[in-house]
């Protein structure tokens, strides 16, 4: 299996996990219905962030906590979506890549995971 290694394995990875997004019946709703993403504009916006977070490359500009508080006003995003989204997001790269790099973008989404599934529940709360 190959190594996770270039921007283009990095778009490769991203491409193949939103394919298994828009169809998941329990997660494509925010995506499609709530958030109506545009995926011309979201798409390299998801190459450069993981680009940023796997390479160092810092050609991510943007608040990703920012970009799903308005989503979780409108419906809110509970730590079972945040764990299907992991779900699916591990299965990815499992399926396509190994090594050093494939096992931090699982470790990383990990911690994303549980961030974000902590601060959208505390700003329901609030």
């Amino acid at each position: 299996m190959k190594k996770l290694e270039s921007r283009g394995d990095i778009e490769h990875l991203v491409n193949s996990f939103y394919s298994k997004v828009t169809k998941d019946e329990m997660i494509s709703f925010f995506f499609t219905d709530i958030a109506k993403v545009d995926w011309d504009k979201h798409l390299p916006k998801m190459y450069a962030f993981w680009e940023s977070v796997l390479f160092g490359q810092m050609t991510y500009k943007g608040n990703p906590m920012g970009a799903h508080f308005p989503i979780n006003e409108i419906q809110a995003m509970e730590q079972k979506h945040f764990d299907r989204w992991l779900e699916l997001w591990k299965a990815t790269v499992e399926e396509n890549f190994t090594g050093e790099n494939a096992d931090m973008a699982i470790y990383k989404s990990e911690n994303i995971a549980k961030l974000m599934a902590f601060k959208m529940a505390l700003a329901r709360r609030l």
